[in-house]
């Protein structure tokens, strides 16, 4: 790696892997500053490679925040796993996501172990610092350095990043853009994800659906959203039209909840979010629908955009 000067600039992809619920989305909306990737205690919750930008100006980090690498159960983990492994191919340094308040377990062992297979440098994070005392943070720094040869190990708590300097996002930013190549601005500055808006919508109805939900349904819920427009005689009031999509008709009842009040608290929960995403009043309808099992079925994977 050449030595930075004051006029070099440098830019790349940087992805995050771990398991399930290790805190790459929150990681990444640390860094990026903002929220663009939803969060939840369910397994499973990011199911697409969502890119954050981090724009400075030494330099332009786009993250990659990708699902957690799981021993797949259906067509869908399968899907998730392999875009997971593509992304890594094309990035050019990895984080390694291992959660502090947990001890090191066979999920984070094999993950490591499928990281020596690939060619760019690997920074290991121990995330959740917050969750646990400074003995557990050591044990578990040492712990995971063993786990393989990688290129930095440091400790993160990307929840206290906005109120506490020590909480070391700041310098993970740092070590990872001091590993990217010299290159030019891929982003606009003030871009800080290129994802769409009806994609973050039906991202966020996704995470107001996962409040409260357990066993098996966390992911059996989809997200769809079908219309998205100024109202006519109202042009400052944002109209979307989206669906939650579950596999099993006894599944309905769950989202409804007694006389619709569940669907009703989803709705309210997502609407104050995504008028935030939008700075604009919105009006949203949710519609609930039945999808057989699609997370085993080709077609419905691919119409449900998986």
């Amino acid at each position: 790696m050449s030595t930075p000067t004051q006029n070099t600039f440098r830019s790349g992809f940087c992805a995050f892997v771990g398991r399930p619920n290790a805190g790459k989305s929150t990681l990444t909306n640390a860094l990026v500053g903002t929220k663009i990737v939803i969060t939840s205690d369910k397994p499973q919750t990011t199911r697409r490679a969502v890119r954050g930008v981090l724009s400075r100006p030494d330099g332009q980090l786009v993250i990659v925040d990708t699902p957690g690498l799981h021993k797949p159960q259906n067509l869908l983990g399968e899907r998730l796993n392999d875009l997971v492994r593509d992304t890594l191919a094309d990035v050019d340094v990895i984080g390694f996501c291992v959660t502090a308040d947990q001890k090191v377990g066979p999920g984070d062992r094999y993950i490591a172990q499928q990281l020596r297979g690939f060619r760019p440098p690997v920074i290991a994070v121990v995330t959740k610092v917050d969750r646990a005392s400074r003995t557990q943070v050591a044990e578990q720094l040492l712990a995971v350095s063993r786990l393989g040869d990688f290129a930095e190990v440091i400790p993160v708590s990307a929840l206290a990043a906005r109120t506490d300097s020590s909480s070391n996002v700041g310098l993970l930013a740092d070590l990872l853009m001091a590993r990217l190549p010299e290159g030019p601005q891929l982003y606009d500055a003030d871009t800080d994800t290129d994802e769409t808006t009806e994609a973050r919508i039906a991202e966020l109805i996704r995470e107001s659906a996962l409040v409260g939900v357990r066993d098996e349904l966390p992911h059996s819920i989809a997200v769809t959203v079908e219309e998205l427009h100024p109202r006519a005689d109202n042009p400052e009031l944002i109209e979307v039209f989206a669906t939650l999509h579950l596999e099993r008709s006894s599944q309905k009842p769950i989202i409804l909840g007694r006389g619709g009040q569940g669907l009703k608290i989803i709705g309210t929960r997502a609407r104050h979010n995504i008028e935030a995403l939008l700075g604009q009043r919105v009006y949203l309808d949710l519609h609930v629908s039945v999808i057989g099992e699609w997370q085993r079925d080709a077609k419905k994977l691919d119409r449900l955009g998986f």
